[in-house]
């Protein structure tokens, strides 16, 4: 675990010795938790490209730190030296500030990082906890998810899944976002558990995140209360799945205080579709069970940050919606951004841009910044394919908006290009996966045949009603400034695109691009309740209601989760013994023969799986249907079993309670083949001699 950490330190300062080539103004606390983001990518991708080379080895683990490390050659640079010195120094007199004379800003900040630290931890801990009689997940929405990770995760930990075929479907290429998962693995292979791999990855990205998307509101509002809440309405998202509580503390004897003790099922979604709730907590329902979607969030925002600090072209500006002039900044706060503005382009500031085209362009700090927002959404397609997808689609309306600086626009479509493109065509080349399984039309996306506006606003509650509200208000000025109406606008069509168009097999999944329209109108929403808490006594109740009526239903599902009342078992003891006694007893590319369930132990031993859960292959938009009939016939110990398992390369069955509880089992089939493994009711039959 000890080197897993150590890999971790060196992704976060790397990441973060890299945003000084570009972010002039950021806080240092801000610049760790883009760092960690960026950092952790790079981690994996290096690790990956290395273990092509080389398989996942120590010596993978060990020139991957090197090369993660490299950035620290920018301490080389006297500027970049001073400018980190400053930052130190800034964060250490905002210390001594805060704890000598703190004001109630500095409370706040302490607050709610505080807060943001302990929930992550408590969050995370719950996605997969051992106890003395199995595996477990504290997440519903994780049952099925939490299987197939681990799947992954071992697979190249232990089986050298290298080039990668899907480990649940032996032979077929794998399409799927893997990077979060081969960096768990990378900390495998390094020494931690599986639970401990996908802790410190998850924690460590998770408090990144909230920092990131409260740096994403900072820049686009300028507004100390709005980027605050900000990331709240974003992870405590939800509509009026709450007002449920009231039929259930009916139900209830002990009342509401009871009922909290004993939360019986989600306020959010509900896996009845025909019951209409489908948006989802962020944190219940995307974070925890989609490890890609927690690193491809923030990676996405740091780019839509670096758009908007570029268009803006400078560091420094009014507060969005303010008339009133801003308080001047400390003398300290002063004296670094003049360092920091001395230190941009010399070309640009002294006229000679023009003659020195094209060098001296990419100097300047808007294109610094597109470049850099290249780089990071090149990083996008191995992680999370529908954030790539996102941001790509998003920038081409935004440049077409903003042609005015296409030279800057084209850095940036260049820059990510070269670096997605690659993982595109590798990804892709040989794939058995089905396009035809991702398009196709469906109005309203998952709505069951509701009606349309209904059930957005039983899923969504207030928020669509006062992110229209705060586009229209207008006093002395609209609240929402054009240039903000503008940036904003490309981002609709992450909600009006999901709800015509099927964009994967499993409509339920646009949500990975339906949330990306969330995210750009939070701050929006939150602009809206900040002015509204500078009101009056009667508009600060207004507003201190409006916050609670849109975090109420989240805010139950994630207090359900973080106070552990859901607990389901993935694995029992037998099958953990039973999966490491198959570690022992078989080569790591050996192909193994299972029910197609979503948890067999199969999937913690990294070996080849013929055919694992149908639900996750079908998501993939691979045709599984040929290979299920094959291995219930193989099963039932039917005439051409035999050719069977010669046809797929099976190495060895499994039977236990699983395979008995899905389909017929002939065990007298089996009873030909010599039993290698028998832990209780778990065997392992090996079929090659």
């Amino acid at each position: 675990m000890i080197i897993s950490l150590a890999l971790s330190l060196i992704a976060v300062a790397s990441g973060a010795l890299l945003t000084y080539t570009w972010d002039e103004d950021a806080p240092l606390a801000s610049r760790l938790c883009t760092g960690a983001c960026i950092g952790f990518a790079l981690l994996g991708l290096i690790g990956f490209v290395v273990s092509l080379l080389i398989g996942l080895t120590a010596a993978t683990l060990f020139g991957t730190a090197l090369l993660l490390a490299t950035p620290a050659l920018l301490l080389w640079n006297s500027q970049i030296r001073a400018q980190i010195d400053a930052d130190i120094k800034n964060t250490i007199k905002a210390i001594s500030r805060a704890t000598a004379e703190p004001d109630r800003w500095a409370y706040i900040y302490f607050l709610f990082y505080a807060v943001v630290a302990v929930l992550m931890w408590l969050v995370f801990t719950r996605a997969m906890f051992e106890k003395p009689d199995g595996i477990y997940t504290g997440v519903l929405n994780n049952y099925g998810d939490l299987p197939f990770h681990l799947s992954v995760i071992t697979r190249f930990a232990f089986g050298q899944n290298f080039p990668p075929e899907d480990p649940t479907f032996a032979g077929a290429r794998f399409t799927y976002p893997f990077m979060t998962d081969f960096i768990s693995a990378m900390f495998v292979r390094a020494g931690a558990s599986l639970r401990d791999s996908l802790f410190i990855e998850n924690y460590i990205v998770g408090v990144a995140l909230v920092g990131v998307l409260h740096r994403f509101g900072q820049k686009l509002l300028r507004d100390r209360t709005a980027a605050l809440l900000t990331p709240v309405l974003i992870i405590l998202n939800g509509g009026l799945g709450w007002a449920m509580l009231f039929s259930d503390v009916n139900k209830t004897d002990g009342g509401v205080f009871q009922l909290l003790k004993n939360i019986p099922h989600s306020y959010t979604i509900l896996p009845e579709v025909a019951a209409g709730w489908r948006w989802g907590n962020a944190v219940t329902s995307l974070l925890v069970p989609q490890r890609g979607f927690l690193l491809g969030i923030p990676l996405a925002a740091i780019v839509f940050t670096q758009w908007w600090a570029a268009s803006r072209g400078d560091d420094e500006g009014p507060e969005q919606g303010k008339s009133k002039k801003v308080k001047g900044k400390k003398e300290e706060q002063n004296k670094l951004n003049a360092a920091r503005r001395a230190n941009r382009d010399i070309a640009a500031s002294t006229g000679t841009a023009s003659s020195l085209f094209p060098f001296s362009f990419f100097l300047l700090p808007s294109t610094r910044r597109m470049l850099a927002a290249g780089v990071v959404a090149g990083l996008l397609p191995l992680v999370h394919a529908h954030s790539f997808i996102v941001v790509m689609g998003v920038g081409a309306c935004l440049a077409l908006i903003n042609w005015s600086r296409w030279r800057e626009w084209l850095a940036f479509f260049v820059v990510a290009s070269l670096i997605a493109v690659p993982q595109l065509l590798w990804s892709t080349h040989g794939s058995a996966v089905s396009t035809r399984a991702f398009i196709g039309w469906k109005f309203g996306w998952d709505n069951a045949d509701e009606n349309f506006f209904w059930f957005w606003f039983k899923n969504t509650g207030l928020f669509i009603p006062l992110l229209i509200t705060a586009l229209l208000w207008k006093r002395a000025d609209y609240l929402v400034s054009r240039k903000l109406l503008f940036y904003f606008l490309p981002f609709t069509l992450c909600f009006i695109i999901p709800n015509v168009v099927k964009l994967a097999p499993w409509i339920w999944d646009n949500v990975k691009v339906l949330f990306y329209w969330w995210i750009a109108s939070a701050p929006i929403v939150a602009l809206l309740l900040a002015r509204l808490w500078e009101g009056k006594a009667w508009n600060r109740v207004l507003a201190g209601g409006l916050f609670v009526v849109l975090t109420f239903a989240g805010a139950l599902d994630v207090f359900a989760l973080i106070t552990g009342q859901g607990e389901y078992q993935e694995f029992d003891r037998d099958g953990v013994t039973f999966a490491e006694m198959i570690k022992q007893q078989t080569p790591p590319r050996a192909t193994i023969l299972h029910a197609p369930i979503h948890n067999t132990p199969v999937f913690l031993t990294g070996r080849r799986s013929l055919m694992g859960y149908p639900g996750h292959i079908w998501t993939h938009g691979i045709d599984f249907g040929p290979r299920e009939t094959d291995i219930k016939k193989i099963y039932s110990g039917s005439p051409d079993a035999i050719n069977l398992l010669s046809k797929y390369g099976v190495d060895y069955v499994v039977i236990d309670p699983q395979e008995h509880s899905v389909m017929p089992v002939n065990t007298a089939f089996f009873s030909r083949y010599p039993e290698v493994v028998n832990i209780g009711e778990y065997h392992l039959y090996k079929i090659k001699p």
